[in-house]
């Protein structure tokens, strides 16, 4: 099933509610044993303005309600679009809407002359590395990561999120 939603930039309003967003999502990571994960704070009003500045804020919103049920994080990383964050909502999980989300992103990416998508995941969530291969990305080996993504590891590692196995995944936006 897919929800209708609709993609839009992300807005000052929409901040509190993807806090919100934040901290609903993290809670599914305690089910598998990663409080650490379940606990931590969602990006600070700081952070999400300036990636709303920076035009990397994408907000799913409900339609008709333009409430937001998800929303991306997306800056450039070595000339790529890097996705920071990605969290839907667990009441409208399931419902294609993180695949939208990354779909958009994909395709104003590629619309930019952008050659890939990259993002950094835990391998053993369900709904992280292995749904992101459902959606052609493809892990990347030690040796590929790019100064950018090797600085995004150190971050994570000095956070604790090494607890848990972590990859870097790529997805090339190169037509054929």
């Amino acid at each position: 099933m897919t929800a209708t939603v609709r993609i839009r930039s992300g807005r000052e309003k929409d901040l509190r509610d993807l806090q919100h967003i934040e901290r609903a999502a993290g809670r599914c990571f305690r089910d598998l044993g990663m409080d650490l994960v379940a606990d931590d704070a969602p990006p600070a009003l700081a952070v999400l303005r300036r990636f709303r500045r920076g035009g990397g804020l994408w907000v799913a919103a409900g339609v008709p309600d333009d409430r937001p049920v998800a929303y991306a994080l997306v800056e450039p990383v070595d000339g790529n679009a890097h996705i920071e964050q990605i969290s839907v909502h667990p009441d409208h999980a399931r419902q294609r809407i993180g695949r939208a989300l990354i779909e958009y992103v994909a395709e104003r990416a590629r619309a930019s002359g952008v050659p890939a998508v990259t993002l950094s995941t835990f391998t053993r969530v369900p709904w992280n590395a292995p749904y992101y291969e459902r959606l052609g990305f493809r892990t990347l080996a030690q040796q590929e990561l790019t100064p950018g993504l090797l600085r995004i590891r150190e971050q994570e590692a000095l956070a604790g999120l090494d607890r848990w196995p972590r990859v870097c995944m790529h997805r090339s936006l190169a037509t054929h």
